[in-house]
């Protein structure tokens, strides 16, 4: 296996219930050519001193950044912008990774300047696990692959670019269905869990709902009509679910 420098960004803010695995998951890669990215978004809980206890065990080469952003994507394009690796992975402080994913997406990297590899994502709920799914990326106009396992080249972000920060939930829909309409990125498929989400409450999943429906109208995926169908009945549901 040829070994490529990997890149790896934790976006957090106040993760002190969750960031520990997130951190361990690194610690434990079988994979070791590698930088881990932190961008803190001014945590006022214990986070930055669970990253502290962690640090020695973590990548040598490590940075720490904390300081006030405008949401997790732009902690995101904050992370891919100091990144050095050819590949890029992103984990959240409530998610973590298998101990083998870095490993998993060199092996399967076909070497294209454009490229995303991802895999298989394991869903918990409540701390059960519910669900283990990959979605095609042939079907991106109609449904989001599983970004939490995605590596996505340097190159990529920097010809076509990165996160766009009006959206609270959704901007990595956007950014996978525009590398997808280029028709010059490589999607490559890994049939192996690469990582480990915890479902969110139904208010901020509401809010991708109807932001993924946003993106599909506008980009000619979805009717109108269906559009405002979706995006009603999300509301409904969402203030039903807040009165129960």
């Amino acid at each position: 296996m040829a070994e490529i420098f990997v890149s790896v960004i934790t976006p957090c803010y106040n993760s002190e219930n969750t960031i520990e695995q997130t951190l361990t998951s690194i610690e434990n890669q079988t994979y070791n050519y590698m930088e881990y990215i932190i961008i803190d978004g001014g945590s006022v809980d214990h986070t930055l001193e669970l990253i502290d206890l962690h640090r020695s065990k973590l990548p040598e080469k490590c940075t720490v950044i904390s300081e006030k952003d405008k949401g997790i994507y732009d902690a995101m394009n904050k992370g891919i912008d100091l990144a050095k690796g050819r590949l890029i992975g992103i984990v959240n402080s409530d998610d973590w990774y298998e101990n083998d994913t870095v490993e998993q997406a060199v092996r399967s990297y076909q070497g294209n300047p454009y490229e995303v590899v991802y895999g298989m994502q394991r869903n918990f709920l409540n701390e059960r696990e519910k669900t283990t799914l990959i979605h095609h990326h042939d079907f991106l106009p109609e449904q989001m692959i599983t970004h939490p396992t995605c590596f996505v080249t340097k190159e990529a972000y920097d010809r076509f670019g990165m996160f766009n920060t009006q959206y609270r939930s959704a901007a990595d829909y956007d950014l996978m269905l525009r590398y997808w309409e280029t028709q010059q990125v490589v999607f490559t498929p890994v049939m192996k869990v690469m990582s480990n989400f915890r479902l969110g409450g139904i208010s901020s999943s509401q809010v991708g709902v109807r932001e993924n429906a946003m993106i599909r109208y506008r980009r000619g995926y979805m009717s109108k009509k269906r559009y405002i169908f979706i995006t009603l009945k999300s509301h409904l549901y969402e203030k039903l679910h807040k009165n129960a």
